[in-house]
């Protein structure tokens, strides 16, 4: 029998103190003022009366400095995530104890990135703000509000998402800082994926076709947690054309070793509910594969017509 959500909670508990122990052993402490180049900086005009932002003041490609600003602005919209997370697992225990660490490392993602897109005035400040206020202000919410393994095996998928976004971003914008501080957001990225995927891992022998159901329907309903974000299409777009993040390495990168990890293809211990999503599945990654060779293709032809 599936096991109901608060029994889920308890059995998972040992799993998530484990892994809590082993997060704490391998996170290194980091300051995000170590990362911004504070000499650079200049007061902007305002209050202070110091110089107005101008375009030319930016030394990032335009795709990058496109990308950084969603990776931002994704990561600002953080009480939310809290909310959610909070409201689903808890403030108590070892899930506590991981909600609040979760938070704060996100945290400082953010506060680093905003610093050192200000100070080298990568991005006019007023328009960010205006930005944050605006997406903060749809907030966001879980697709799977009551459902603890659809979350789990989401933050699995997306944190991975995140980590290649930012360390990809960070080799687009050409400035060894950037690069630098965007591959220590990876780093943490990558540890909160484990974390999940190793949750999930636990599931699956607790609750295989329930973590099958749980997999398929994220992966079939995937979205970035900062597609909401004004005008997400189009900056997609461009940091897809731009190799930053695309179906390609959603698919590859992403999707095909969280599901190696969890060997969802070469279970034997399903029902036949549990076959039926194992199915959908192998069909929705199918369909990736033939979108992504589209994607590609499109993306080919677009760049020779650029080079005539």
């Amino acid at each position: 029998m599936p096991l109901d959500q608060t029994a889920l909670l308890i059995e998972l508990e040992p799993v998530v103190a484990t892994n809590l122990d082993r997060h704490l052993s391998l996170a290194k402490e980091w300051f995000p003022h170590e990362y911004v180049p504070w000499s650079e900086g200049r007061t902007f005009d305002g209050l202070l009366g110091g110089e107005a932002y101008s375009p030319t003041d930016s030394k990032l490609p335009d795709v990058a400095r496109t990308a950084l600003i969603v990776n931002l602005l994704t990561e600002d919209n953080l009480p939310s995530y809290h909310h959610e997370i909070a409201t689903l697992f808890g403030r108590d225990g070892a899930w506590g104890t991981w909600v609040h660490r979760w938070t704060a490392e996100e945290g400082r993602h953010g506060i680093a990135l905003r610093d050192y897109l200000t100070v080298t005035r990568a991005v006019d400040p007023v328009e960010l703000e205006r930005a944050r206020m605006t997406h903060m202000e749809s907030g966001y919410s879980n697709d799977h509000p009551d459902e603890i393994l659809h979350s789990i095996a989401y933050v699995a998928f997306q944190e991975l998402a995140t980590r290649i976004s930012h360390r990809n971003t960070g080799r687009a914008t050409g400035d060894p800082i950037a690069e630098q501080l965007l591959a220590r957001v990876a780093a943490d990225e990558n540890l909160h994926m484990v974390f999940y995927r190793n949750l999930l891992a636990a599931a699956f022998d607790l609750d295989p076709n329930h973590a099958m159901r749980a997999v398929t329907d994220v992966v079939a309903g995937f979205q970035m947690p900062g597609a909401n974000i004004e005008g997400f299409g189009r900056k997609a777009l461009s940091i897809a054309l731009a190799g930053i993040y695309d179906l390609r390495q959603h698919r590859d990168e992403v999707l095909q070793p969280v599901l190696r990890q969890w060997n969802v293809f070469s279970r034997t211990d399903l029902s036949a509910d549990g076959e039926k999503a194992r199915d959908e599945l192998a069909a929705h990654m199918d369909d990736l594969e033939s979108q992504a060779s589209r994607f590609e293709e499109k993306r080919e032809a677009r760049r020779q017509r650029l080079q005539r």
